[in-house]
């Protein structure tokens, strides 16, 4: 079963991530060109990678985008994925759940939206919602007729012990699974927040929900936390990536997608000799026309 290559933003096996240590800003020295350069050098392997994954058709690869708002996830899913082939990658956005998804298991409405063998896919959000923005409004719960009364705590636990199997299950099935957590500070989301208001082109951006879920950011943190350090495993990682640079914040993803995407080694599918010498009487066939 697939490992994950090890990275800085790796979050641990072993239950000790601490966000109160995560770092939202890039090392000292990173430079905007150094940023660019990088993300246009990995595009073009990941261009390269994608193309023989598609072609081998073994393996999937499903990319996680989690964050709060403002944290640069639609624009890092663009820049890192500009140039791969469409045919290749899909990408689905998930919001409030609908009524027919509110008829089933919380694993369902992302489970319809895997990606097929050789294809990479992309959720921006995903079932780490019902951890996570669910756990802080747990008056969402009342929509989804559970079967049995929440019990506290108790659910978030076995909603994790679900999505862990899920994952493996996933995982022993060869799909390749990246999380990425894009770990923006309050004050920067604060100035995205103030730009959004201030530049008429990014009004159709911001909410006013936007606004009061940050008078939960103690609570989002704490459910981050827990959620990350209950979830992470060598076959379904999660990456706490700083995300106050987004230029860095790009390149570092998109490093992390490459790294893993090369430990697979895809490769375009050798040919039988039988294959090869029906190849040759095509070829006979056509230059004889």
């Amino acid at each position: 079963m697939f490992e994950a290559a090890g990275s800085p933003y790796l979050v641990s096996y072993s239950d000790e991530f601490g966000i109160a240590s995560a770092r939202t800003t890039p090392p000292a020295g990173t430079t905007l060109d150094e940023s660019r350069s990088n993300l246009k050098r990995l595009k073009k392997q990941l261009s390269d990678l994608q193309r023989r994954l598609y072609a081998q058709n073994k393996f999937a690869v499903l990319l996680v985008f989690q964050a709060m708002d403002a944290a640069g996830k639609d624009s890092t899913i663009r820049s890192v994925l500009t140039g791969v082939n469409p045919a290749g990658f899909q990408v689905f956005s998930f919001k409030q759940p609908s009524p027919e998804e509110l008829d089933h298991d919380f694993l369902w409405r992302t489970a319809r939206r895997l990606p097929e063998r050789g294809r990479i896919g992309v959720f921006n959000r995903s079932y780490y919602e019902e951890v996570l923005v669910v756990r802080v409004h747990p008056e969402y719960l009342g929509s989804q007729n559970l079967p049995y009364p929440p019990d506290g705590d108790r659910l978030w636990l076995q909603r994790y012990a679900s999505i862990r199997e899920h994952e493996k299950h996933l995982a022993r099935a060869g799909v390749v699974i990246l999380k990425f957590w894009l770990n923006v500070s309050k004050n920067e989301q604060k100035n995205r927040f103030l730009a959004r208001i201030d530049e008429p082109r990014k009004n159709w951006k911001f909410s006013e929900s936007d606004v009061r879920e940050r008078g939960y950011w103690n609570d989002y943190m704490e459910a981050y936390e827990d959620t990350l350090n209950a979830t992470s495993r060598p076959w379904a990682p999660w990456y706490a990536i700083p995300a106050d640079d987004k230029p860095y914040m790009r390149a570092a993803v998109a490093e992390i997608v490459v790294r893993n995407l090369a430990q697979l080694r895809p490769d375009y599918p050798r040919l039988s000799v039988e294959q090869e010498a029906a190849l040759g009487l095509m070829r006979e066939h056509l230059e004889n026309e």
